[in-house]
């Protein structure tokens, strides 16, 4: 039964959590009965509620555990540490970093030292209002003239403390039961909690912007420049999309582990920097499974993504035209088919009752099946939108118009290329994949060596990134054909990106990919007004026929029109290297 229904005031089913394994009927009793007891709500615990836990923790010769709540009820009981009891974080309430969670444990343990890193920590992830832990003395002794029954040796008392900057608590040197009992749990959670606030509005971002978590993980394929471009890049992503990044974890692993992606330390890890800096979202620089975000949301307690349902949604934010937000649909719906299993009992119609009972389909399967039917009807959209885009082709190759495309690297530039080439008027922004929608526009160019007046039509298209997800790739199909239709290709780099020796190689790959081989390309070096002249000679070396331009400030424009009219020249030949770097 969960925490939620508990606190709602539906009456719970005694649950006993943790490792039953051995124990007797008479004991499981015991600890269900704990499930009765109810403490005054200014009171951490009582003397006779903590000398009965204690009691019961002897008898077992395990730890026991009892979370209450504000109003002083027993909201669960376990027999094992703190860790091996933890309320999921998905059952406790969720009040925002300001606040507490309105839960605290008390829990037994035979050994007479302070709680440990482990405990702390997962006293931490829940954002408990406090942990007390009771020592035993191993067996109970009865005070002369009557009196308590003495089963509680010492306490220790952890509770958080404000820090932006790591998790922080503090614990309490060794304590008698007296003066644990005699504290006054409502002022100090209260104080608690106006220091948590204060905390939190000295750093508080945007309220409508996503607080974010990235975690990298790097596997043994990967160099670390790769990794710290591939998490730079991420953070991009997420900035695009409208989140703020409050942090970055990393692991270096052999291989990405089957459940988690991570192990279960790190998973541990990135719960508490959760519950540290108040992130409301957790983005990994990898495809998660479905499995995997399912297991990590049930341990981390806030969403998980991934860093394909970022780029998603950024395009989802930046699709105009119908065209657009159909292809968009389109992934949006084959990303997150297979991601339906696993949503629980409320994607079921079956249940107990008159009329509930028999052969029936599952909520989840008629969702399926309705997703099924509106991919179906989406990729009819899009094969039409193909074949309007194909006849337009036609109706320009008709006419001897030839066509050249900009490809690239999302934010290197072509937009703002082809606004200063055609006197367009694209909307250009220092941000990734700030244009979706391709865009055509006709150039004029005059040939240099006859004089001759030449019609051009240039195409921008959608950028590309490194392991651009195929649910992408699918749905644009459309769009990307005007990549591999057009003559030739004006292949856009930004050569002020410390990386982007490696966009090129991930553009090339995309442009290897596809069906069909695209035409001849020109590499065009972008923002050369931004780099040193040690990275222009390296790029000059490496690729010596390429062209180096900045479109912003209007360098090498004049160069570029007349390499424009060598490129077509050579696309209409149909002969030779089908790449002209």
């Amino acid at each position: 039964m969960s925490l939620v229904r508990q606190l709602s005031g539906v009456a719970p089913i005694h649950v006993v959590h943790g490792n039953l394994q051995g124990l007797k009927p008479s004991q499981l009793k015991q600890l269900q009965r704990l499930y009765h007891q109810r403490l005054p709500v200014d009171r951490l615990t009582t003397p006779e509620f903590a000398q009965r836990l204690a009691a019961i923790g002897t008898d077992l010769g395990k730890p026991v555990c009892a979370y209450l709540n504000r109003r002083g009820q027993v909201v669960r009981v376990g027999v094992g540490t703190p860790r091996e009891t933890q309320i999921p974080p998905l059952e406790l309430p969720r009040y925002g970093v300001g606040r507490l969670s309105g839960i605290r444990c008390i829990a037994t343990q035979m050994q007479i030292k302070p709680p440990g890193t482990s405990t702390l920590t997962t006293m931490a992830v829940q954002r408990l209002d406090a942990l007390a832990i009771l020592t035993l003395t191993g067996s109970g002794f009865q005070r002369r003239g009557g009196g308590e029954t003495g089963y509680v040796k010492h306490a220790y008392l952890a509770h958080l403390i404000p820090n932006s900057l790591e998790a922080s608590w503090t614990v309490s040197p060794p304590l008698s039961l007296d003066i644990l009992v005699n504290q006054d749990f409502i002022e100090m959670v209260e104080e608690l909690e106006g220091e948590f606030q204060r905390e939190f509005v000295a750093q508080e971002v945007e309220s409508d912007r996503d607080r974010v978590l990235i975690v990298g993980v790097r596997t043994a394929e990967v160099d670390a420049q790769q990794f710290e471009d591939g998490l730079a890049e991420v953070g991009r992503l997420v900035d695009t999309a409208g989140g703020s990044v409050l942090q970055t974890l990393q692991q270096a692993r052999s291989r990405p582990h089957p459940q988690t992606v991570v192990g279960a330390g790190k998973v541990d890890e990135i719960a508490l920097a959760v519950q540290t800096v108040g992130a409301n979202l957790v983005v990994f620089d990898r495809d998660l499974s479905p499995a995997q975000v399912r297991n990590l949301e049930k341990r981390i307690g806030v969403r998980v993504v991934d860093r394909t349902e970022v780029i998603l949604d950024i395009f989802a934010q930046r699709a105009q035209s119908r065209a657009g937000k159909l292809q968009v649909e389109l992934a949006q719906l084959e990303y997150n088919l297979p991601r339906l299993t696993g949503r629980g009992q409320s994607m079921s119609r079956l249940g107990g009752g008159i009329g509930t009972r028999g052969p029936g389909e599952t909520q989840l399967e008629t969702e399926r099946r309705a997703i099924q039917r509106r991919i179906a009807r989406l990729q009819q959209e899009v094969s039409k939108l193909q074949a309007h885009r194909s006849r337009l082709r036609q109706r320009r190759q008709h006419q001897a118009v030839p066509s050249v495309a900009l490809v690239g690297y999302t934010n290197a530039g072509k937009s703002t290329l082809l606004n200063v080439l055609a006197n367009a008027d694209i909307y250009t922004a220092d941000q990734l994949f700030a244009t979706l929608d391709p865009t055509t526009r006709r150039l004029a160019v005059t040939d240099d060596e006859t004089g001759e007046v030449r019609q051009l039509v240039l195409t921008d298209t959608v950028g590309f990134i490194h392991e651009l997800p195929p649910a992408l790739i699918d749905a644009f199909r459309a769009t990307l054909e005007e990549v591999t239709e057009a003559d030739a290709l004006l292949h856009v780099v930004d050569l002020s990106h410390p990386a982007w020796q490696s966009q090129i190689r991930s553009v090339m790959g995309i442009l290897s990919e596809m069906p069909v081989t695209p035409g001849p390309i020109l590499l065009v070096f972008n923002k050369i007004d931004a780099v040193d002249g040690e990275t222009l000679e390296l790029a000059a070396d490496e690729y010596p026929q390429a062209a180096f331009i900045s479109a912003e400030q209007g360098f090498g424009l004049a160069t570029l029109r007349h390499r424009l009219v060598q490129l077509v020249d050579y696309a209409a030949l149909g002969t030779g290297d089908r790449s002209s770097r």
